[in-house]
């Protein structure tokens, strides 16, 4: 059976990777496994563990958080941040990559849509960068990277499932993610700050004008987006509201910026139903394929054997960690976040927890180490986004060779997390003791 259950899990990734889709892959392979192994009348238990997932009151928060940075993408938000931040930071050398990062991280606090924040950025950002002599390295490494920062700073979608897939609460799951984000936009900025120091060939300076008339403009553009940051973000922290209220606080908050902008057409509220629908669908679709998946998996043992697997590694709880650390970020060259959240966070759980590992701080790093899927090649989503609209002049290996120091300041993000867990846990103990928990 051992032979079968590791045959089971290699014939899913190869499928994969052979771009099968992947909720149907999931549900084939599981059928066809069990079917052999456990017979058809095994799936019984199927609908039960489906109605579960379905009726889950948290992951109500994924279609509304979708909808939220989907209507912000086509409120002007983010073309207003962008300008106005470049006229600020544009004296400094690799002002404007600064910017950049600064704006990724407020609408990863706002949006948490990769694919969207990496498409305007690199439709606004990428030409003006290049216009005034930067690096088509730089630049296109900055952008890709910038945009990754949805995915760990919330509210964001793979937290959501993280949370609900290891059973953290949402809320001190946002709360623990806050400063690995800030430490993340941090590095990136030291980064661009000294490339910019000692070679300011790659990031040179602009000749801005900081007059009153930008800093009333810098005021107006930062009001909306940390508004609602506080809005969602608050609720959630001071115990206000569960993440699935902030959710449709948000969502609400959108539509008034968007009317705010005069960008609320019924044409634009029409597309971004429809596109929340499809990502919802896709997200969901995969989830009931996954719990197939890993009912089959269960059934055969698979649990019990990585379990066995895992807790023999040499080194005991820090071997598994640097294993299934380095398992996820091979992985991430290949599969998606959504695959990999699905297929192997279910495996690695049981085996955290029977190591008495903190469920809260390995959530953490696993989203972490999920942001940098989206920039290794071959198959990183930011990469492919960022080429589509990217000027002619920007070739696919400036893109791959711009975001390999920024792959590298993620791992070393990644690293200082696991030397360094009160990183994550300070923030969530101290709302803690606020709430007298």
């Amino acid at each position: 059976m051992t032979i079968w259950i590791l045959l089971m899990f290699v014939s899913l990734i190869v499928l994969l990777m052979l771009g099968y889709p992947v909720a149907f892959t999931l549900g084939a392979i599981a059928f066809l496994f069990g079917g052999i192994f456990l017979g058809f009348d095994f799936f019984k238990l199927l609908p039960l563990n489906i109605w579960g997932v379905m009726t889950n009151f948290t992951l109500i928060a994924v279609p509304l958080f979708i909808f939220m940075g989907v209507i912000l993408d086509k409120s002007g938000l983010a073309e207003d941040l962008l300008e106005t931040m470049g006229l600020l930071f544009g004296r400094l050398r690799g002002g404007l990559a600064l910017s950049v990062v600064f704006v990724g991280a407020l609408l990863a606090a706002t949006t948490g849509v990769v694919g969207a924040t990496v498409v305007t950025m690199g439709i606004i950002a990428l030409p003006t960068m290049l216009k005034h002599g930067y690096s088509p390295q730089l630049a296109s490494g900055t952008i890709a990277a910038a945009g990754t920062l949805g995915q760990i700073i919330p509210p964001s979608i793979i937290l959501i499932l993280l949370g609900d897939i290891m059973g953290v609460p949402v809320g001190r799951l946002f709360i623990g993610a806050v400063m690995p984000g800030i430490l993340l936009v941090l590095l990136f900025c030291l980064y661009i700050a000294m490339l910019a120091w000692l070679k300011p060939q790659v990031a040179p300076a602009l000749n801005s004008d900081k007059s009153e008339k930008l800093m009333r403009r810098v005021l107006f553009s930062l009001l909306p987006p940390l508004s609602l940051v506080v809005a969602v973000l608050g609720s959630i922290f001071f115990g206000i509201a569960s993440p699935t209220e902030s959710a449709a606080v948000g969502a609400l908050g959108a539509i008034i910026l968007a009317i705010m902008h005069n960008k609320l057409s019924m044409k634009n509220l029409r597309a971004s139903m429809q596109l929340t629908t499809r990502l919802t669908s896709m997200v969901f679709l995969i989830l009931v394929g996954a719990t197939a998946f890993g009912l089959v998996f269960r059934g055969m043992g698979g649990d019990t054997l990585m379990l066995d697997i895992m807790t023999n590694l040499p080194g005991g709880k820090w071997g598994f960690l640097i294993v299934s650390m380095l398992l996820i970020f091979l992985l991430g060259f290949f599969l998606d976040f959504l695959q990999i959240c699905f297929i192997v966070v279910p495996i690695l759980t049981p085996i955290a927890k029977y190591l008495q590992i903190d469920p809260l701080w390995f959530a953490v790093l696993i989203a972490v180490n999920l942001q940098t899927s989206f920039l290794t090649p071959p198959f990183g989503f930011s990469l492919f986004y960022l080429k589509a609209v990217a000027p002619v002049q920007v070739r696919i290996e400036h893109i791959y060779k711009g975001i390999v120091p920024f792959v590298s300041l993620q791992l070393i993000g990644l690293i200082l997390l696991v030397l360094f867990p009160a990183i994550i846990l300070w923030l969530p103990n101290l709302m803690d003791r606020i709430h007298g928990l």
